[in-house]
């Protein structure tokens, strides 16, 4: 899989309609064929960043980055970013998400 985190900080003045914001980004890339995974979370450590995680199967990251959708996003995100995103993105040897060994619920 491409496993991919990438940290949004956003204007304060658009922090809380983010998730607003990037709703039809997020929509349509889960919608994609070899989408894994497409989620946001917000940091507890600065209130104006967003972080998100995606998973592709190794072949429909590079559909991903040339649909339609994604464009319109690299187009139309950054009026409401404070800084350039940053991200990893690595190929690694797992097909989903697995249980942790080191806590387990009962």
């Amino acid at each position: 899989m491409i496993f991919i985190v990438v940290k949004f900080e956003t204007k304060p003045e658009f922090t809380d309609q983010w998730p607003e914001l990037v709703a039809e980004f997020t929509a349509n890339t889960r919608g994609e064929e070899g989408n894994l995974f497409f989620d946001w979370a917000r940091s507890l450590d600065n209130p104006n960043e967003y972080v998100l995680t995606e998973g592709f199967a190794d072949d429909a990251a590079e559909a991903h980055v040339g649909s339609d959708h994604f464009k319109k996003a690299v187009s139309e995100l950054p009026q409401y970013l404070a800084h350039t995103p940053k991200i990893i993105s690595e190929k690694i040897g797992a097909d989903a998400w697995g249980p942790m060994g080191e806590m387990q619920v009962d």
